[in-house]
This record gives structure tokens, sequence and C-alpha cells, in this order.
């Protein structure tokens, strides 16, 4: 039987996995990239550091750090997951650490050791790689692809689209009879411009509750304040998850902040506490909990306090007026702001059109899908480049093995 050839378009995380799980078992593999260089995400993924994926172990749980997508991964993570990802790059030289949020990076903290195992893995595979190659082609013959850029073609019995989220993958995969759902932003920060919190960019508080007023959104963790407003892992998630509905409002809301992560009635008898044990303190100079003290004096100022109010003279009004502020801080979001390099959308090819077992489409026989083309995206942490491995070996073996 003759080897099939596979013509794979992407040459970002998902498209090389694509291209070398195709090569490893057997097709003739040519890998093409619009942009000058391949894995330019990866590159700069993670502050220079690219974390390759998150350890998470377990299919049923890992699926629940996906808006978008985690059904659908239940099966294909079953298959391969960031167990396996972690030792197909030992396997390749690549020393791996799970830093304590469970995160995964290479050892030497620099996403060029991942660039390096996937581009000795390519070569040793025999996947052949084009770049520079500007506005391509895609078209489907009776029996085969053509991808060509002006003099230049390529055919192959199979193809693999994993461009991205970029609006030329998702024209080539409507094109060949998919329906796309509009892309919209994830992973971004809250542009928040308020007194309480002007000046303070770098001051983080280890866990707060989020929510946006009127919706169900709401998140818990990190959260990190920056000069144009809020942002940390807390920050990300409701972004993600919200990525829809606040896309609709045009990221126009109230959020909620509990910048204690507690109860008002826990911070009430917090409270008492300290007027117990600190009398003559004053209150602007000793926070409750582990808040950090300059956002403390923040909040405490906004409560109304004079800067002197010792705890022994806290009334209850201004008790009720500082609880509220700890627990209930209401902040107006005015627009958003991208978070550094970690680009994601929601949006791409729907679902229901893709065989998820082989990643193969249910319209165009032959024809595949990886990475952020579909409609598929994660929290941060690892998980989109997960996601990004999974589908890219799926696709790539099924592909490959002519299934």
């Amino acid at each position: 039987m003759t080897a099939p050839s596979v013509v794979v378009v992407g040459g970002g995380a998902a498209g090389f996995f694509a291209a070398i799980a195709a090569a490893e078992v057997g097709a003739s593999v040519v890998l093409l990239e619009r942009g000058r260089e391949v894995l330019a995400k990866v590159r700069i993924s993670g502050g220079g550091r690219c974390n390759v994926t998150h350890a998470c172990f377990e299919p049923k749980r890992l699926v629940q750090h996906y808006p978008r997508g985690g059904r659908e991964l239940l099966g294909p993570f079953h298959h391969f997951q960031p167990r396996d990802t972690m030792d197909w790059f030992l396997k390749r030289g690549v020393d791996l650490k799970i830093e304590s949020d469970g995160r995964v990076f290479p050892s030497s903290n620099q996403s060029q050791s991942i660039v390096d195992a996937l581009m000795s893995a390519a070569r040793a595979a025999g996947v052949r790689i084009h770049t520079g190659l500007g506005d391509l082609h895609v078209k489907k013959e009776e029996n085969h692809f053509r991808v060509h850029q002006g003099e230049n073609l390529w055919q192959g019995d199979r193809l693999i689209l994993a461009t991205g989220s970029g609006a030329q993958g998702h024209r080539w995969a409507h094109e060949l009879g998919h329906s796309i759902v509009s892309p919209v932003p994830s992973l971004f920060t809250l542009t928040i411009s308020d007194p309480r919190i002007k000046g303070l960019a770098g001051v983080s508080v280890k866990y707060a509750d989020l929510s946006i007023e009127g919706t169900e959104l709401k998140q818990s963790g990190a959260l990190l304040i920056t000069h144009w407003g809020l942002s940390g892992p807390v920050v990300l998630k409701l972004s993600a998850w919200g990525a829809r509905e606040l896309n609709e409002r045009e990221y126009k809301a109230h959020v909620c902040v509990n910048w204690v992560g507690r109860r008002g009635e826990l911070v009430q008898e917090e409270m008492k506490g300290m007027r117990t044990d600190f009398p003559r303190g004053a209150v602007s100079v000793r926070p409750l909990g582990d808040l950090p003290h300059r956002l403390w004096e923040r909040l405490v100022s906004a409560a109304g306090l004079v800067r002197d109010r010792r705890w022994a003279d806290l009334t209850k009004t201004e008790s009720v007026r500082l609880g509220d502020e700890l627990t209930r801080g209401r902040f107006l979001v005015s627009g958003k702001s991208a978070f550094k390099e970690e680009f994601v959308t929601a949006g791409g090819v729907r679902l229901k059109e893709i065989n998820f077992s082989t990643m193969e489409s249910r319209l165009c026989p032959k024809l595949y899908f990886a990475g952020e083309l579909l409609d598929i995206d994660g929290v941060t942490g690892g998980f989109n480049f997960q996601s990004a491995w999974t589908t890219g070996w799926l696709a790539g073996r099924a592909a490959g093995g002519g299934r």
C-alpha cells in the first residue's frame, strides 16, 4: 500500500505536532507556513519560557478548564493527555518541571528547548518545511487537495488545516464546506479607571472572588492590579468563560470584587476581633488578613474612614461600609486589553462537524483540523497548548495512517 501524502498548513504547535505524527506513521509530509518562521507563538509563550502543558492527568478534570470544547475533548484526552505530552518531550531530551500551580515548563526556562525538540523531531521524521509563503490558496479536487502560491504547488491525498484563529483559515474551512462560529477574544484583562486602584500597578492579592453584575459569571483566584485595571489568573478565567457575553456587552460592565475571598459576615467577625485585639491601633495601618497595605489604605479611605480612626472607635455604620468595600467592591469595566502574548479566541470551525476520534471533517473526507482553528479554547496555564498537542497528534496519526 502506498503511503499517503499529507499537506499540513500551519506551522504552529498543532500543525507541527500533526506533521510529525503523520510522518512518524509513514506518510510523506509537507508543512506550509505563510509566515517567515515556524513555531512563533511557541517561542514567545509564557514570557519566552513556554508553558507546555498543565499537570492535570485526569481527563474529566482536565476538560473543566475549557470554556468551549471540553465535552468534545474528553475522548481525545483519553488517547493523548498532559502525561503523554510530557513523555513525548522527555523522550526527545527536554527536561520538564511542574511549578506549584501545576503549569509545566522546560527546566531550562527557555522556549527554545521546546522549539529545538520539535524541529529535530520533524527533521528526523522527514517533514519538509516551507515558510514565507504569504497568500496561499487551497482547493479540493476529486481525490486530492491542491495548495498553491503563485507557481508553487503542493498536492496531497490528505490535508490538515492548523492555521490558528486567523481569518484565512476560517475562509478555507468555509470554502471546504464548514460553518464558522464567529471568533471573539478570550483571555484578556479588564480596563478599569478607578481612584481606588489608581497608582497601585503591581499590587497583587492571593485570593479574590470576582463576578460580573447581571450575569452568572464568577471566578476565584489570584488578582493583579495593572496600570490599566485588573488582571491575574482570576480575571483571565473570568474573561475566558465570559468571552461571548462580554463581547455582546461591548466590554462594558460592572465587576464586583471581593478582595478577601470571604463572606461579609465572616469579615464583620474579623473586624470585631480587631477591635478586641488592637483597640488602639489605627484601622488604616492594620489590614485584615494578608491584604497588601497600600490597597488596604485605599479601601479604608473609600469606606469614608479618617486616617487615624482607631479600631476601638469604629462605628457599626463604618464597619458595614468597610465590609462592603472589602467584599462587594463595584468597579466599572470600560474595555479590555490583550494579555501579553497569550492571544486566544473563542470561535472557529463548528465542533459538531468534526469526528473527534480522528479530527477528520464529517463534511469533507480526508480533511483534518487541529488547534485553534477549531471552536476550542482553554483558560491560561498550558491548556491551550495541550489541546493543540492532542488534536494535532490525533489528526496526524489518522491522516498519516490512512484511516
